[in-house]
């Protein structure tokens, strides 16, 4: 993955940021948590980049839910990364099980395992890749909020 746990890589080109790290160990979801959380506050003040709270509600989630199962499912560490270009935040989780995940089919009475259809519906798009070494799941959370941009109903 070529980077100690801890170590964060940021890169800014106009239009574009991204920031990285590896995680190792369950007590490293809520760090992950904080980098997305940094990162979006950084696209805010340093580049003038509108987050909404619906947005960073979405991100936090999805960083959660993906570096969560990452740490519990597959061995080793996983690489975070987070990439805001094209008007969306990319959340992408890289791990060395190459095993893609199974989404199952939607069960309400079904008591957890619901972390990737809360992605699935919070994400505007889902990549699984395989890689030799492992995959890598992206998830794509756009910037605006579709209930604003379509003339929902909005409350006085």
């Amino acid at each position: 993955m070529g980077q100690a746990a801890g170590d964060q890589n940021w890169s800014v080109e106009q239009s574009q940021a991204s920031v990285s790290e590896t995680f190792e160990g369950s007590e490293r979801i809520g760090a992950a948590r904080d980098l997305a959380r940094s990162f979006l506050t950084q696209l805010q003040v340093a580049h003038g980049v509108r987050v909404s709270a619906r947005t960073s509600g979405a991100v936090e989630l999805v960083v959660s839910e993906l570096v969560t199962n990452a740490l519990k499912f597959a061995p080793g560490p996983c690489l975070l990364s987070l990439e805001y270009k094209y008007g969306a935040i990319q959340v992408s989780v890289r791990d060395n099980d190459p095993s893609l995940p199974v989404i199952g089919r939607s069960d309400p009475t079904r008591v957890g395992h619901h972390g990737l259809e809360i992605v699935m519906a919070v994400s505007e798009k889902l990549q699984f890749h395989e890689h030799p070494e492992g995959k890598q799941i992206t998830s794509a959370i756009s910037l605006s909020d579709p209930r604003r941009d379509h003339g929902a109903a909005r409350r006085p």
